[in-house]
């Protein structure tokens, strides 16, 4: 649990010499927010530099240790509280929270000298972008369109260029607000929904395939000139709001192959499974696999799941009808328990969300055992993708796996029709809100 030993480090971290602090009244944060700047002085800040998450999680905990001593000790010189703003000349490590967060809304206000160039960087990621737009010189990066913008997305990527310019005269306050959902991102400028449902994707990772980390701190970047911050409000979000944000997007074409009530529509044995508030559950100690009387070939399905301590799944993807449809099938995607000590020891290729017996998923993206988790699964040929709360977990082509776990055959992997359906394995896991769209071929 590498970020969650992140996130142990930075809260342990007991802010000293910051700056000399001005009487001012505490910002008043809106209904559900909390205030991360007090208006007095940088209490809950350390000051980072740019670094990969990831490589800092991994080092020993004397290098750990020694970079959050360093952290104390320079906020104070390039970082200040001037009347009930905090100001930055463009200089220095970046101003990084000591708390990290996971799915959250954050409102925030700047104003920024000529040639500033600036940013938010959202789970210690670059970035929310912020411009100088009157400067020509940067006008071949993206100046022109405005702040707002995922910057370092790839070329072309969604949310690398804001939808409209939304950016005030320079010299005049802005305010974001920003809301992430995993990897989902919402930029607002000026009340200008300027990036809509955008995946940041992660600049640490040269091939951008692997995701941003689960929970990481918000960091305001120093660069270029002179920056001022004021205003700045947090609201993390629970896992109830967020399944229904991440649902209500693009939702034309979506039918429930589920009714809530009872099992029209459904085969298998279903005597093994009961509905109990809305949800379909797999009876303790009961099983098998029950799928829908349709079949599908290209599809997306959407669907919300809650674990129990241990539990045990999986979504059967092109099911022929009978067998195990991790065999039979194209194949069965892990529905686990990822933290039950049981299953400390299983091949990669077994947890949550992988391609079972084929390919691996990204770990450390479910939400806590109890707790409701969406999931997208889109299925297009022989490529699978998988969506965990907001993440990319999973994107693979089973064309390209040759053997299944242990060196056997997978006869049903290159299926192309199938019915859905869940794969029971004895444990009370439960299934709502259950929706899918068809695909053209």
């Amino acid at each position: 649990m590498k970020n969650v030993c992140y996130t142990l480090l930075f809260s342990a971290i007991q802010l000293i010499g910051s700056s000399v602090a001005v009487s001012q009244e505490k910002p008043e944060p809106p209904a559900g927010f909390t205030a991360l700047f007090n208006g007095q002085d940088l209490a809950g800040w350390v000051a980072m530099k740019t670094y990969n998450p990831r490589e800092f999680a991994a080092l020993s905990e004397q290098e750990r240790t020694s970079k959050i001593a360093e952290a104390k000790k320079s906020i104070g010189e390039f970082w200040r509280v001037e009347n009930g703003e905090i100001v930055n000349d463009g200089k220095g490590p970046y101003l990084t929270t000591e708390k990290s967060y996971r799915d959250f809304e954050l409102l925030i206000e700047y104003k920024a000298v000529a040639g500033a160039d600036s940013g938010i960087y959202l789970k210690a990621t670059p970035q929310v972008q912020i411009w100088d737009s009157t400067d020509e010189a940067k006008h071949h990066l993206g100046a022109n369109l405005g702040s707002g913008g995922l910057w370092n997305n790839r070329k072309g990527a969604a949310g690398k260029d804001p939808l409209e310019f939304a950016d005030r005269p320079f010299g005049e306050w802005n305010r974001f607000r920003i809301r992430q959902i995993g990897s989902r991102t919402d930029v607002w400028l000026n009340d200008k929904h300027i990036v809509k449902n955008g995946v940041m994707e992660n600049y640490w990772d040269k091939f951008r395939k692997m995701p941003l980390i689960a929970n990481g701190p918000i960091q305001l970047q120093a660069h270029g000139g002179e920056i001022r911050w004021r205003n700045i409000f947090v609201r993390e979000i629970p896992a109830d709001e967020s399944n229904k944000i991440l649902a209500s997007h693009d939702r034309k074409d979506f039918k429930s192959i589920f009714n809530g009530k009872n099992f029209a529509g459904w085969q298998g044995p279903i005597e093994n499974y009961e509905i109990l508030g809305n949800a379909i559950r797999c009876k303790p100690g009961k099983g098998g696999t029950i799928f829908t009387s349709e079949k599908y070939d290209d599809f997306v399905a959407r669907l919300e799941f809650r674990l129990p301590p241990s539990g045990n799944n999986g979504l059967a993807i092109r099911y022929p009808g009978t067998g195990d449809a991790s065999v039979t099938g194209m194949c069965e995607l892990q529905v686990l328990d990822n933290t039950a000590k049981k299953y400390a020891g299983l091949d990669p290729r077994q947890f949550h969300g992988s391609a079972y017996g084929m390919v691996a998923a990204e770990r450390q993206f479910l939400r806590p055992i109890g707790e409701w988790n969406y999931e997208e699964v889109t299925v297009k040929g022989s490529k699978i993708k998988v969506e965990l709360n907001g993440t990319v977990i999973l994107d693979c082509d089973l064309s390209d796996v040759s053997e299944f776990m242990n060196g056997k055959k997978h006869p049903g992997k290159d299926l192309t029709s199938g019915h859905f359906g869940f794969a029971g394995h004895n444990d009370p896991v439960e299934f709502r809100n259950v929706k899918i769209k068809r695909l053209k071929p």
